[in-house]
């Protein structure tokens, strides 16, 4: 059947000249790629979905259903230029000083409006629980952003300050910890470091005053596991607030529990 009965639908072909149909639709004089699809009527059905969307005030984000053919993504992308007026390839729909970024019609994600102009240009995808985009050919993970590192915990080394997960807006992540090995506690009202490294369990190198003596402390329970003949490729912690004189001054002084040091292979 030709694609000329179909508004909006064009035939291509693919590299191996298998046919493809594109949808596209044009909106306050924006032409907008809706997609390809294997199947004209699929492709004509993407259409007129769109059509609907950027017609009809009264469809929200919420009022997506699985029998649509338009694929989600697209149909947030729409909602957002029909009621915005700023058309954004993710899927993200603007407040006032925030965005949402969807994930699912059940699930979006809070990001401060700073964060807009690269949420714009990556996408966000989805492994598990793990949230990562495409960022000059590696995998970024979204909390690195903030200074999470891979290994982080929730509630041991960042939290949430409101409880939401979701709200990643800067104010509303708090950085416990943001060393490799070094964990938070209290004791009697004071904020105090341990230092923990980890070889086949977890053995405490130490508690310390600050966060940096406790990231040195790992670092040099590291070496001297090192000399003492264990194998393990130990990520170290880089200081950054303190100057070479001043991180080697720490690593003399900082003290390692003895049990540390007798440890072998």
């Amino acid at each position: 059947m030709s694609p000329k009965k179909y508004i909006g639908v064009y035939e291509t072909t693919l590299k191996d000249g298998t046919p493809s149909y594109r949808a596209s639709i044009t909106y306050c004089g924006k032409h907008i790629s809706l997609g390809s699809f294997d199947e004209i009527k699929t492709a004509s059905k993407v259409y007129k979905d769109a059509a609907k969307v950027l017609d009809n005030s009264d469809l929200t984000i919420s009022s997506y259903k699985k029998s649509f053919a338009i694929p989600f993504e697209k149909y947030v992308t729409l909602i957002n230029f029909r009621d915005k007026g700023i058309y954004i390839s993710t899927p993200i729909y603007l407040e006032k000083k925030y965005f949402l970024y969807y994930l699912s019609p059940t699930r979006a994600l809070k990001f401060d409006i700073d964060d807009l102009f690269y949420y714009s240009s990556h996408k966000i995808m989805q492994r598990g629980s793990h949230l990562f985009v495409a960022d000059y050919g590696s995998q970024l993970s979204v909390l690195a952003r903030y200074g999470i590192k891979s290994y982080a915990v929730e509630g041991r080394d960042y939290r949430f300050a409101n409880d939401d997960p979701n709200d990643l807006r800067y104010e509303n992540i708090i950085i416990l910890n943001r060393y490799r090995g070094v964990r938070q506690y209290t004791h009697k009202g004071f904020v105090k470091y341990k230092a923990v490294i980890h070889i086949k369990s977890n053995y405490v190198v130490g508690k310390y005053r600050t966060e940096a003596e406790a990231a040195i402390a790992y670092n040099k329970a590291a070496d001297i596991l090192i000399r003492n003949g264990i194998q393990k490729n130990f990520q170290l912690n880089y200081v950054e607030e303190l100057t070479p004189s001043q991180y080697a001054e720490v690593y003399l002084k900082v003290k390692i529990a003895p049990t540390i040091y007798a440890l072998r292979p």
